[in-house]
């Protein structure tokens, strides 16, 4: 096992009669790979969040409810009316109108058994396509904050790797400098050992 002794702080930056060009250039690689992963992670986190927010929030303005009617009877049993979740609905074919006046037909989540002519609410976009309800600002905040969380650290990642390469790339000139300094002083060395003993 080899010795290791104190472990020294940003021993690259300090002046020493041992420090070598290679291991500046490693320092500010270093140093330039983490400056730029965070801002980077950082920027792109912060201005997904914003973007995705703010198409959410015209998601609400935009978005309205149309009373749909049933245009075919719902697949299953009536029984199962009194349940209410989102799971234990059917799709069945609606008709609604646009604010144009127009009639559209489209698939919406209904309960089961539900009779041809039942109401349903749906919503629409402007030009009347059938779309999702929007998120509540507490669900857009907390899709934001996962879609930046998630963008950031898929940005973050592209300057921490190529650091990472191009520090692997210096230590590897780095071993074979070594390698040719060993080929050319090593020799003499062992000339000496074995002459003085």
């Amino acid at each position: 096992m080899a010795f290791r002794g104190p472990k020294v702080w940003l021993w690259r930056w300090r002046r020493n009669p041992l420090r070598r060009r290679a291991d500046v250039v490693d320092a500010w690689v270093l140093l330039a790979a983490w400056v730029l992963t965070v801002l980077a992670g950082v920027l792109a986190a912060l201005t997904t969040a914003r973007a995705v927010e703010h198409g959410m929030a015209r998601e609400r303005v935009e978005w309205r409810p149309v009373v749909a009617l049933l245009a075919e009877q719902a697949p299953g049993t009536s029984d199962a009316r009194s349940r209410t979740t989102t799971a234990e609905q059917v799709w069945a074919e609606v008709r609604w109108s646009a604010r144009d006046g127009a009639t559209h037909t489209g698939q919406a989540r209904v309960d089961p058994g539900s009779g041809v002519g039942t109401p349903v609410t749906v919503w629409t976009d402007p030009q009347g396509r059938l779309v999702t309800r929007p998120a509540t600002p507490s669900e857009a905040r907390i899709r934001a904050t996962m879609v930046g969380a998630l963008a950031g650290v898929f940005a973050a990642s592209v300057p921490f790797m190529a650091g990472r390469a191009l520090r692997s790339r210096l230590e590897n000139r780095r071993i074979d400098q070594w390698g040719y300094e060993w080929a050319r002083f090593g020799p003499l060395w062992g000339g000496r050992m074995r002459g003085t003993g």
